[in-house]
């Protein structure tokens, strides 16, 4: 499953250098994450980053988005062709 920002973001940008397939941006007050980049980077690394570096855990598993493993590094395939 993709992973949100919730509203407790701080908007320090920490994530966004983090996610290997740009799916993180600024957003009007938060930072969001495209649901349609995320793999929870599946294919680049063990865990998801932009978890792993939020000061505040603000990034969490989206429920609204669910994927399996196999999904996911589909997906990562699909951004990082070759």
């Amino acid at each position: 499953m993709a992973y949100k920002i919730s509203d407790d973001c701080i908007s320090c940008g920490a994530c966004e250098v983090e996610c290997p397939n740009q799916a993180i941006s600024e957003g009007e007050t938060i930072y969001v994450i495209n649901p349609d980049k995320c793999t929870e980077c599946v294919g680049a690394h063990e865990s998801s980053k932009c978890a792993e570096i939020c000061p505040v855990d603000a990034c969490a598993p989206d429920p609204d988005h669910k994927e399996s493993p196999e999904q996911l590094l589909a997906k990562y395939k699909r951004l990082h062709p070759g």
